[in-house]
């Protein structure tokens, strides 16, 4: 018999071994197609999605002003846009741009200052860890040894007595955890929740990528109550402002200092009985801590390269930009001294000149001797006007946005874009953005989707209410991207191989079956004000429905006759054998759908 679920709709008593066996079975097949296919294409385009032809208005006619489509119908170009520059339509999304334009949603995204985000703002009052500082962070969700140890018990005792708030009595509310794994916890349910409701989605996008591309590994150190400020404050303000800044940002952000040591790092010489001071007296910088405030030297310690490498190899010039070794070396004698003040409880930038190596450097040809914090500043300068950084900057974005694989003529012109504006990343992804390239027929569909853009873009195409977001961010992490943890500066690929696995597609079809069949706790779907009422009835008519609706009507017919022979099987249609059909499954249905390369693709 039908039951009805926590969200009010009828769903049937699925036992789990049923439910295991003909998700397994089901993704044999879908895994098969998205292996075949998949291979063959990531990078590319999707061959096996046979588009049809634009009709004679396809071309630039249909989209007033200057964007430059030509091989793509409306419909097309506006879920291309909303793959690309944001994690996929919502239900109505398409019409409403139609209305308004696709140029004109565009122009939006680019100055996402101007678009109202109250909505999810709303949503977001309940995580107060994204929002709070460093110092706010780790006095409220203490390490657990200092904890402990002000409390007078053991750490073990201390957990303990945490887990006893988190489950009381039945009857009596659980207190918020106070567990630093909670604001982990937050974190990764805030950039969910963004990236789900956000109208800035553009700017929810590039948060990622930057994040990405400057990563921090949250379990570092102190890194886990420093990410949320570093997202917040390093990254998203920048996210499409001048690459110099963004640079600085994160080069001075606790995070990055603690991530790869370079708060460490200091002139060997300064710890010396009688380090020489330099023969030049340069005023304090504004990022110096008072004389009298100047925590002791600590240990001995001396250069450390792991931010210079990173800072030449992944940030600006790329792993082939013509820098050597020396480089790096003398990179690292510049950011000396770029420390951190009250690292346990108010973790902050600041130069300490006592640790700066006061001898001039030598960068890539050019002689730096400024002095004091003047030196890592101006190697900034630098590595930021270099036009190979241009082109590693514009190849990682066009490699985001466009394929995995991006034209060479396009990276040019968005490294000209570059330098034009002086590392204006608003103009380089215009440029991008009003390129054929990007909207070409072999960029259509052309990119596999991140396990976090697959769960946020099936939970904002089914329409999901949202009220807990942590099952979803479980799910991420389950087909393969946690969530902040990426151990490795290069953060997580972009590319398809990465994703490419056969338990990986498994499990993006298991969730995709799970949330549309409303499994998923805290996140509520309802199918049939999307697939129709009358659907339920017909599992013909469901299954067209569902790809009109989640894949624009546009599906490969080896992908067609798998699903007509999956949606056939008699547990979906909620009979047995030859007995007439009761109800065909919609969640079934749908999360089959969503299992399709052509939806696993953007």
């Amino acid at each position: 018999m039908p039951r009805r679920n926590r969200h009010g709709l009828n769903t049937p008593r699925l036992t789990p071994s049923w439910r295991g066996r003909f998700v397994a079975g089901a993704a044999v097949a879908l895994v098969g197609l998205l292996i075949c296919f998949g291979l063959q294409t990531f990078g590319n385009r999707v061959t096996a999605v046979e588009a049809a032809p634009p009709s004679n208005d396809a071309g630039n006619s249909r989209f007033p002003g200057n964007l430059p489509i030509s091989q793509l119908t409306e419909d097309e170009a506006i879920v291309h846009a909303l793959n690309r520059l944001g994690y996929g339509p919502q239900p109505g999304e398409v019409e409403r741009i139609k209305q308004m334009g696709l140029e004109t949603w565009i122009a939006q995204q680019l100055h996402p200052e101007k678009i109202d985000d109250s909505a999810l703002t709303a949503r977001l009052d309940n995580l107060p860890a994204p929002q709070m500082t460093a110092q706010a962070l780790l006095a409220q969700y203490p390490q657990p040894d200092a904890a402990a140890k002000r409390l007078g018990i053991t750490v073990a005792e201390y957990r303990k007595h945490m887990d006893d708030l988190a489950h009381p009595p039945q009857g009596t509310h659980p207190a918020p955890s106070a567990l630093p794994q909670e604001v982990l916890n937050e974190l990764a349910q805030s950039k969910l929740l963004r990236a789900i409701y956000s109208q800035r989605q553009l700017e929810q996008q590039l948060t990622d990528f930057w994040f990405n591309h400057f990563n921090v590994f949250a379990y570092k150190d102190l890194d886990l109550w420093l990410l949320a400020p570093y997202e917040r404050d390093a990254i998203r303000p920048h996210a499409l402002g001048k690459f110099r800044d963004l640079l600085e940002s994160t080069a001075k952000s606790p995070a990055m200092l603690f991530y790869l040591d370079n708060y460490l790092s200091a002139d060997p010489r300064a710890f010396a009985p009688k380090h020489a001071s330099p023969a030049k007296h340069t005023p304090p910088p504004k990022h110096s801590a008072p004389s009298h405030a100047l925590p002791p030297l600590g240990g001995k310690r001396g250069l450390n390269e792991n931010y210079g490498r990173e800072l030449m190899e992944l940030h600006t010039l790329g792993v082939d930009g013509g820098y050597t070794q020396q480089d790096v070396i003398e990179v690292a004698r510049c950011f000396t001294g770029w420390t951190i003040t009250d690292p346990r409880v108010n973790p902050q930038f600041y130069f300490d000149e006592r640790l700066h190596d006061p001898d001039p450097k030598r960068v890539l040809g050019k002689k730096f001797h400024a002095g004091g914090i003047k030196d890592g500043e101006q190697v900034l300068d630098l590595l930021s006007k270099n036009p190979r950084t241009a082109h590693h900057i514009s190849l990682e974005l066009a490699q985001h946005f466009v394929s995995d694989t991006p034209p060479e003529p396009l990276v040019a012109r968005m490294a000209k874009a570059y330098q034009k504006s002086n590392g204006d990343l608003r103009e380089v992804m215009r440029a991008m953005i009003y390129s054929p390239e990007f909207w070409s027929r072999e960029a259509y569909r052309a990119k596999v989707k991140t396990p976090f853009e697959l769960v946020a873009s099936t939970a904002r195409t089914l329409g999901a209410d949202v009220d807990d977001a942590m099952p979803l961010v479980g799910w991420v992490g389950r087909i393969g991207e946690p969530l902040y943890q990426y151990l490795q500066p290069t953060g997580y690929s972009d590319k398809a191989g990465a994703w490419v696995n056969t338990g990986a597609l498994l499990n993006r079809l298991n969730f995709a079956i799970t949330l549309a069949s409303n499994r998923v706790a805290g996140s509520g779907v309802q199918l049939p004000p999307l697939l129709g009422t009358e659907s339920a009835g017909d599992p013909y008519q469901a299954l067209d429905r569902a790809v009109g609706v989640f894949l624009a009507g546009q599906v490969s017919d080896a992908s067609r006759a798998t699903l007509e022979k999956e949606s056939a099987d008699p547990q979906v249609l909620g009979a047995k054998l030859a007995a007439p059909v009761r109800q065909a499954n919609l969640g079934v249905i749908t999360g089959l759908v969503l299992g399709t390369p052509e939806f696993q693709h953007k």
